[in-house]
């Protein structure tokens, strides 16, 4: 499992967003699920910890 980290509302839809549209054009899926869309694999995966996106966030 990856490190946890604390993402805001806005960036969670978009690394599930971006993972969901990774497994709608056939990449393999990361956990064992039972869920056929891939908007609810990418929810579980993301909750799972397995994702191996990373965030950068700008310099205010």
């Amino acid at each position: 499992m990856m490190t946890e980290q604390r993402h805001n509302r806005y960036e969670k839809a978009r690394i599930i967003g971006a993972r969901a549209l990774q497994v709608a054009y056939g990449a393999p899926v990361l956990i064992d699920t039972d869920q056929t869309q891939p908007i609810l694999i990418a929810a579980e995966e993301y909750d799972a910890g397995v994702l191996p996106f990373t965030v950068r966030r700008g310099e205010r």
